[in-house]
This record gives C-alpha cells, structure tokens and sequence, in this order.
C-alpha cells in the first residue's frame, strides 16, 4: 500500500510541475520583474534596511511589521534549505541551486506583489483580526471566488499534509534518528506537544515565538555555513563552477536530463522561499501597516535570505563534499556533508538547527493553514482545524521521505496555479501602489 501510494504521487507530482507549471512560475516572476521596471533589484537595500526600522506602529494590524517578517521567515527558512536544497541536488544534481537562484531571484517581485495586494485586499475579522492572502485578493481584487476557494482548499491541504507539516516532522524524525537515535514517533509526539502549545495563543503568540527563533537560528547557520566556506576556500570556485556548468548541461544526472536538473531547482526553489505560492501575501497582511507598497519591500527580503543567502550555504556544502552520489539524501546527506566539511561536529549544527527551523516552520504554516480554513467555513471551527493539525505531525513523522516530498511538491504547484494567475491579473494594482508609494517616499524626502 505504501509503495503503491509513493508511485502514484510520484507520478502526480511529475505531471504538477510539468513544462507548463514551470513556465507559468518563472514567467509570472520575470513579467512582474520587468513590468515594475527592476523595482525588486533597486529597492533591495532599501527593503533590507527598513526591515528592522520601527515603522508603522499606530497603524493597523496584528504584529509588527519584522513580526510579520519573521512569521514568513519562520513558514520558509527550514526544511527546504537543509532537506530541500539536498534532495534537489541528488535528483538533479549541482546545477539545480542555480535554478533555485533563478527561481529566488524573479520570485522577489512575486513575493512583493504577493504582499502588497494581501495588504490592500485584507479585512478585519470579528475577533478583530487581519486577514488577507490570496483568497481576498482573488475574490476582492479580481472578482473571481472560485479561484479564492481552489486556492484555500489546496492551501489547507498543503499546510496539514504537505509543505507545512508532515514534510517537517518527516525531516525531524529523520534527523533526529540519524544523529541522536531518537525514535521516529517520539520526535513526532514531542513536536506536537509543543506545536500545540505555541499556536493556542494564535498569531500574536506565533509572531512572538519567531521574532526570537528565527534570527538566531539564521545566523547560527550562516556562521557554520561560512566557516565552511573559509576552511575549505580554495574548493570554493570549483564549486561554484560545477554549480554554473551543472545547470546547463545535466552531467551531474544520469543521462544528462537538463529538465531534470531545471524541474528540480524550480520546484524546490518554490518550496523554499514560497515565491507564488500566495503564503507572503497572507503573513504581510497581518503586520501594523497602513502602506501595503512598504510592508511589500520587507516581505520581499524574505526571498532574498532564505533562497540566496540560505540556500546557497547548503548548496556550496553539499557541492564541495560532493556525497549526492553516494545514496544518502535528505537531511542525512546535508548532516554528512557538514561534519566532512567541518573539523568536527558539523552533523550535530545541521541536525540542532534543522530541529529549530522545523519548529519554526511549522507554526509559521499552521497560521497560514488557518486563515486558508477560516476563509472556508468561518471562525467557529478554529480549534477544529488547529487539533486536526497538531495530530498530523505524529503520522507525518513515520512516512517515507520520498512520499511525503511527493505530496508536498502538489499541493504547492496546486497553490501555486490560481495565485500566479491571480498575480499576473492584477498586476496593474500593484504597479499603481508602487506608484503611490514612490510618490510618498519622493514627498517625504521633500519635507526632509
């Protein structure tokens, strides 16, 4: 039963992120890119800078705006830059990081124009909460509710069963065993526990928890990530040059599958830093803001840090070992490629800061998870929702890796459909945001 249900996902996941996907994805990010003129590229500095200012604080919201931030760092930095990134490299080889790259780097314009109409569009609940995403923004903004329901009901799939759950436990529970001999259902059991005790407080507890996490955990990896690089410099060239070489002619596959190597960037870029897939839209909607176009160019960084920054400390790991030949994947092969790398240890830094990214994730998917589901059937049913959730972490932890990636890779093209369309639809509102924006900030330098 379990192979049979590995196969068939298998295949529904290679039809998903099909040719037609991929050029939807990278098109939408390259078409916004270009239709707000580089907007992404120039304002970059920008938008790393306000990020830790402390704007907006009067305005209305749930959290503040690096809250938001971190709550969308927290759904995004975490299995997909130790789990992901690895399991791209053994299917496709190095050159999958470049197309992750690629992915990251159109995909900021996504993730900005994602935020900025998921501030417009959002509404205040009766509990007195923001809501907004990219089912407001697809009903609100384009008129279309049935897109706004599609999108919700793979949303909530993918956050219970996919990307935002058993996909992390499966890693946890991996690495776990791998590096501490920890039963798989006992990491399963003890994430629940405090998964559950984190999202009672909902958003505001949520916000609270990754502001602390998630920096720290960020540049706990870094730190190793760099140390890497510094004692093992001189590979580091021929790492990025296989990287480079490696994306255009497959060599690294068997068989030399170009598409392979493009599918598997693409795909698991998208599952790093969720560029399309609507999830920024509805963490930027929660934050203290009054100026959907700023909070936009915060949301934004997240693509940057995570994918860039993130991802290509683990690519550079994985390709300067280069084990992704060997037969071990996932999580182990990234644990094993640090501690070759490292003078000792490195297993340990890969499997402590894997455990916190997978925590952090996961509460940050279980607040998106939430508001998909509250669109559907109100907010009577929010416990509902929160204890289905908490119990899916226990089974999600005991699946093979292969299956539960396989459903994790459909839901997100699945989300992935209607929110591109929606975006691509309504990109003439957010180039007239942005244009009221750079009104504003022209304004203000004028008042000095």
């Amino acid at each position: 039963m379990l192979e049979w249900l590995e196969n068939i996902s298998g295949q529904i996941s290679s039809f998903v992120w099909g040719l037609p996907l991929i050029i939807l994805l990278v098109g939408t990010g390259l078409y916004l890119t270009v239709r707000l003129m580089f907007f992404s590229f120039r304002m970059l500095p920008y938008a790393l800078k306000i990020t830790f200012n402390k704007q907006d604080k009067d305005s209305k919201g749930d959290i503040s705006h690096f809250q938001a931030l971190t709550t969308s760092l927290a759904a995004t930095v975490g299995t997909g830059n130790v789990v992901g990134v690895a399991t791209a490299v053994v299917a496709g080889g190095p050159g999958a990081v470049f197309w992750m790259w690629i992915t990251a780097l159109v995909g900021m314009a996504t993730k900005y124009s994602e935020a900025i109409l998921g501030v417009k569009y959002r509404q205040e609940n009766a509990k007195g909460e923001m809501s907004g995403g990219p089912m407001y923004y697809l009903e609100k903004g384009l008129g279309q509710k049935w897109l706004a329901i599609l999108f919700a009901i793979f949303a909530v799939f993918a956050a219970i069963f996919g990307i935002g759950n058993m996909i992390q436990a499966n890693a946890a529970a991996g690495v776990a065993n791998d590096v501490f001999n920890i039963p798989l259902w006992a990491t399963g059991l003890v994430f629940a526990i405090l998964v559950g005790l984190v999202i009672i407080g909902g958003v505001k507890s949520i916000g609270r928890v990754t502001s602390v996490i998630v920096p720290v955990m960020i540049v706990f990896y870094i730190i190793a990530g760099f140390v890497i690089i510094f004692i093992n410099f001189s590979e580091v060239p021929a790492a990025f040059g296989l990287i480079f070489s490696d994306a255009f002619t497959g060599q690294a596959v068997a068989g030399g599958a170009i598409g392979t190597v493009i599918q598997m960037g693409v795909a698991r870029g998208l599952f790093s830093n969720e560029a399309g897939l609507g999830t920024g839209g509805i963490a930027a909607a929660a934050a203290k803001t009054d100026i959907p176009a700023r909070q936009a160019l915060i949301s934004m960084t997240q693509v940057f840090i995570d994918t860039i920054i993130v991802c290509t400390v683990t690519g550079l790991a994985l390709t300067m070992a280069n084990l992704y030949a060997t037969g071990v994947e996932g999580a182990a092969l990234t644990a094993q490629s640090f501690e070759a790398l490292l003078p000792a240890g490195g297993d340990i830094i890969v499997a402590v800061t894997l455990l916190f990214f997978i925590f952090s994730t996961i509460v940050g998917w279980a607040y998106f998870g939430e508001k998909c589901f509250t669109y559907l059937v109100g907010d009577n049913l929010t416990m509902i929702y929160r204890v289905i959730f908490v119990l899916a972490i226990i089974p999600g932890a005991t699946l093979s890796l292969d299956t539960v990636w396989n459903f994790g890779d459909i839901f997100n093209g699945l989300m992935a459909i209607p929110n591109l369309v929606g975006l691509l639809l309504l990109s003439g509102v957010v180039v007239k945001e942005t244009k009221r924006f750079n009104e504003l900030r022209m304004y203000e330098k004028q008042r000095g």
